[in-house]
């Protein structure tokens, strides 16, 4: 079986020597970049199972970068930075990472970040199927893609997958904050409760929801949500 495929991009040279000899040692494979056009470049060729992103780069924005790798391939998507104020972390998760973690960081600590981020998606995708259909809604998780009954293409981020998964997989359940923290991950507290109602304001809006009146994604005001929709997995 091959070993996971990290990507590290971060401008400082030690920062990525420390990263992957630690990672390689732990079982992982490697890609170090120290600008975000090589990164981008190799993504060309490369599909990595988890990217570790750097926000302070020489030649873009960390954050757009991250946002794009979210929403155009579906990455998986932690951020290393230090970048230590909670409207940082609050951003990067809002635009669609899926961890955050402050330098300087302790190495053992990032390899269980990467292990557990890891184990979540492949037990979210052995979970169902990869396409789920809902209420004239077609949902491929593949593709990170939602299709109306027109034929029309939305795309969504891992991040937003992640969510609307959650809900698909249990319908016309009600889903606590305290669940949505134990299964997507992320530390519990104010980032992780606004990243989580960005991430469902913004599947309401793909979804076409009245966002005064959402017919799908009900808000259980005190306790959390729930999914009204009938879904049919593939």
């Amino acid at each position: 079986m091959t070993a996971p495929l990290v990507t590290i991009l971060d401008d400082e040279p030690d920062i990525r020597r420390l990263l992957a000899d630690t990672l390689e040692e732990a079982g992982f494979r490697t890609l170090s970049f120290g600008r975000a056009t090589e990164f981008e470049a190799a993504l060309k060729t490369t599909t990595p199972d988890l990217c570790l992103v750097d926000l302070s780069l020489p030649d873009k924005d960390g954050l757009t970068l991250v946002h794009r790798l979210a929403l155009e391939q579906g990455a998986t998507v932690i951020i290393i930075s230090g970048r230590a104020q909670v409207q940082d972390r609050i951003t990067g998760l809002e635009l669609g990472a899926d961890d955050y973690i402050i330098k300087p960081f302790d190495p053992s600590e990032v390899v269980a970040r990467i292990r557990a981020r890891l184990r979540k998606g492949k037990t979210a995708a052995a979970s169902a199927g990869d396409t789920a259909q809902f209420e004239g809604w077609t949902a491929h998780f593949d593709q990170f893609t939602l299709v109306d009954q027109s034929g029309a293409e939305t795309p969504f981020s891992h991040a937003e997958g992640a969510v609307l998964r959650l809900f698909l997989e249990s319908p016309k359940r009600l889903i606590t904050r305290a669940y949505m923290q134990e299964t997507l991950g992320g530390a519990a507290g104010e980032s992780f409760d606004r990243a989580m109602d960005v991430r469902i304001s913004r599947l309401r809006t793909k979804l076409q929801e009245d966002p005064k009146n959402p017919r799908l994604i009900k808000t259980i005001y005190g306790a959390g949500y729930i999914f009204l929709g009938d879904v049919v997995w593939r």
